[in-house]
């Protein structure tokens, strides 16, 4: 009996190894060179770091009886050390690993990161007193407990292939939670680390005793006083981000305007974007094109393509169009549009057909009381109007905030209140819910609004409820004939539509809605990332073919700073001015030497010839916005610049910085847009002023005949239309590049946050110091 169970004991075991050995031999088959090292280096620093952590735990329990729990920690870096020493300095590495792009993490933060690692490896390995403190074992046990499930998630996340949904979930929550508890213990250690080294003899006679002071008592714990809450924000942040990615609910199956299938057998968006803009090239430049086709890591190179693209288009009017037109062109080639029956064609085909379903329309008319025809703009608490609001487009015009063509164009808007009578207007507005749209400004004044939005119950209850209080009337899209809704609820619940799913059900209904009247379209809906391309895509769909088939309508966009736009020659001249007086700057001199070069740009660019003479650039991108962000952004600017060569007004003026919640729901851009007015003339505005003055600017082009806007008015290039009317808040005339001053406002929004605390830090310090001199 006993040897019948051995036997199959033994033979269980041999099956288990001969498996195992298949699974290995497939998995190093499926896996390529690079993650055949990384799966190697991070098993051996988890292996190193398990030695530390196991050795420390030990040391820790033998000892804290006799030596008390301060002594037993005191003792722990002489257990380990031979260990630790390997395992920290393997992490150099990792700085080799980010230079060379064998990871995605950043090289100056890897670098920033390990330097402060290696600075206390050195402390507690030169400086005995060091060592046999208590923080010393803090800081060992810390950054082993840290380090463990950290590499041991990479190996995870190498092997299954998705670092968030498929590595096991404890490895998961102990990378993302351990921080919490072991980052500010780690900090602590690290910190009596350094104190005790500024003051031991033996480490001031190996490296001085001026630098181990100014390093290690003072400049080191400084850098970790303003460093440390930066970094354990930035923990928090990736930790909501990784959780939400985990339990996110799968993607429903495709429906209606989608991506297309790429060669990989999903709908990414990285091919389809360099398509995109490959065609509209193309049109004009193939040896470009060539180069867009090969080009690698497009994610963080697509700058430069978009920048030759807008310079090839102002070589004359007509490569501006032609870009313009095979751009789009290619756009409504490539995208799909899926059917309720899953049957697949182009979105240009499906564009072409007209919807056999029809929405029913929903009409409320308002009955509040109309307002003065007088233009009132929010800002900072209170409403401005008449003279007072033009001494303050006055200001923002000699501080650089604004162009003096945007201010001219808000005054004449004061002047001619005749313009904000709009009870004989209609606006159509897609995304009419949204925070940058004008949707408030219009029911103010009376207009009539048809709304376009997601079919959901809480968007309507509020534009409803706006227009019910209002003197304008609002007009929408339902499910059901308007009799069928018994109560407000029911209308709520049935009103809207989806721009995704109904793209061609909402041109058709918007062509055959008031026949005679003249529409504004605007196109106001936003989505973050690849959403954002398909429904600007969707909204320009309906754009053009309004435009094209109902006689005198007009179209609306608001641009974003952040983009590549042709400016006046003023306004490169005022960057030119403030780039000389800030480059003198210390704390810019030194912003620049710390990160290369890569933080501070020089905004103003040598101008590009063209036919109608020289044309100014302003490169305003921020690439951590991402490519689809700008596609988005540059397929309306396409549909503006053909739209106005057909004879349709245009309102598309540069809207400023404004904090809304789907830009500062990213901690990084809310930190960023605190700190950015110290470089002039930055200024961030409230999304109310944002709606007012762009709703000035756009009254201003639909009644004046010398706008931009109007295609009567002679531009030297159609991309000049984006050069008039501008409320950039800087962007165009501020001495660096947008995507540079990020890091650089963020440091100034802790260092104001910290000012309260630095009198009592700097004290703190002076007292340290004057203690390991001998003074006190």
């Amino acid at each position: 009996s006993s040897g019948l169970v051995q036997h199959y004991y033994h033979k269980e075991l041999l099956v288990l190894g001969i498996n195992g050995f298949y699974f290995g031999e497939t998995l190093m088959a499926s896996l390529g060179i690079k993650e055949v090292y990384l799966i190697l280096y991070n098993s051996l620093c988890c292996i190193g770091w398990a030695v530390v952590l196991a050795g420390g735990i030990k040391t820790l329990a033998l000892g804290v009886e006799e030596d008390g729990l301060g002594g037993s920690l005191s003792n722990i870096y002489a257990a380990v050390s031979d260990i630790l020493i390997y395992s920290q300095t393997a992490a150099l590495m990792e700085i080799l690993h980010s230079a060379i792009g064998l990871v995605r993490s950043p090289v100056v933060v890897t670098a920033m990161q390990v330097g402060s690692r290696v600075a206390a490896l050195l402390a507690i390995v030169y400086a005995p007193s060091a060592q046999e403190q208590f923080g010393a074992g803090v800081m060992i046990l810390s950054w082993a407990s840290v380090e463990v499930p950290r590499y041991a998630f990479y190996v995870a996340a190498i092997v299954t292939g998705d670092a968030t949904k498929k590595t096991p979930f404890p490895l998961f929550w102990l990378r993302y939670s351990l921080f919490a508890v072991l980052y500010p213990t780690g900090i602590m250690g690290e910190l009596s680390v350094f104190f005790a080294a500024a003051s031991d003899a033996a480490f001031g006679e190996i490296f001085g005793e001026a630098f181990a002071k100014i390093v290690y008592a003072y400049l080191l714990p400084f850098i970790y006083f303003f460093g440390s809450p930066f970094m354990i924000m930035n923990m928090i942040g990736n930790r909501k981000s990784a959780f939400k990615k985990r339990f996110a609910k799968p993607p429903p199956p495709p429906r209606g305007l989608v991506w297309p299938v790429d060669e990989k057998g999903t709908r990414g968006s990285t091919g389809t974007n360099k398509a995109i803009l490959e065609a509209a090239v193309r049109a004009v430049n193939p040896q470009l094109a060539d180069k867009i086709s090969r080009a690698k890591g497009w994610r963080f190179n697509y700058v430069n393509y978009l920048k030759g693209l807008v310079e090839e288009q102002c070589k004359s009017p007509q490569a501006a169009l032609k870009v313009a037109e095979a751009g789009l062109e290619k756009a409504y080639e490539l995208f799909e549009y899926v059917s309720e029956d899953g049957s697949t064609v182009s979105f240009k085909e499906s564009m072409c057909k007209e919807s056999k379903s029809k929405f029913y329309t929903g009409i409320i008319k308002g009955d509040g009381e109309k307002k003065k025809n007088v233009l009132e703009i929010p800002y900072k608490g209170e409403i401005l109007s008449g003279q007072k609001l033009k001494d303050q487009i006055d200001h923002w015009v000699s501080y650089g905030t604004i162009e003096s063509t945007a201010g001219e164009a808000m005054k004449k808007c004061v002047d001619n209140p005749g313009w904000l009578d709009l009870s004989d207007k209609y606006f159509v507005l897609l995304g009419a819910g949204s925070a940058m749209g004008p949707f408030l400004v219009l029911m103010a004044l009376g207009a009539n609004v048809i709304a376009v939005d997601l079919d959901r119950a809480p968007i309507w209850k509020r534009l409803i409820g706006i227009a019910k209080a209002s003197s304008g009337s609002i007009t929408f899209p339902i499910k059901v004939p308007r009799a069928e809704c018994e109560d407000d609820n029911t209308l709520f619940e049935n009103a809207g539509c989806n721009l995704f799913t109904q793209t061609p059900m909402i041109r058709d209904w918007l062509l055959e809605l008031y026949p005679r009247e003249k529409f504004t379209v605007g196109s106001y809906a936003y989505l973050n990332g690849a959403l954002h391309v398909q429904v600007s895509l969707a909204m320009d769909a309906i754009c053009r073919d309004l435009s094209e088939k109902r006689k005198g309508t007009s179209l609306a966009y608001l641009c974003t700073p952040t983009d590549l736009h042709l400016i006046p020659e003023e306004a490169h001249s005022a960057s030119s001015a403030f780039y000389k007086e800030y480059s003198g700057k210390l704390y810019c001199i030194l912003m620049r030497l710390l990160s290369n070069g890569k933080f501070l740009r020089k905004n103003a660019r040598s101008p590009v010839s063209g036919e109608g003479g020289s044309f100014y650039i302003v490169n305003g991108i921020s690439v951590a916005q991402g490519p689809n962000y700008a596609l988005a952004k540059r397929m309306q600017h396409w549909r503006a610049i053909v739209a106005r060569g057909k004879g349709c007004i245009v309102s598309s003026n540069i809207a400023p910085s404004t904090s809304t919640v789907s830009v500062i729901q990213n901690r990084t851009f809310a930190w960023a847009y605190e700190g950015m007015p110290y470089f002039k003339p930055y200024e961030i505005f409230a999304p109310e002023t944002s709606n007012a003055v762009m709703s000035a600017i756009l009254f201003y082009d639909l009644n004046d005949s010398g706008s931009a806007g109007n295609p009567k008015t002679k531009l030297n290039n159609p991309n000049e239309l984006f050069k008039y009317g501008g409320f950039h808040g800087g962007t165009w005339r501020c001495a660096y590049e947008v995507d540079s001053i990020g890091e650089a406002s963020v440091f100034i929004y802790f260092g104001r946050l910290a000012m309260p605390y630095v009198g009592i830090m700097a004290a703190a310090v002076v007292a340290v110091g004057a203690k390991l001199m001998g003074f006190l």
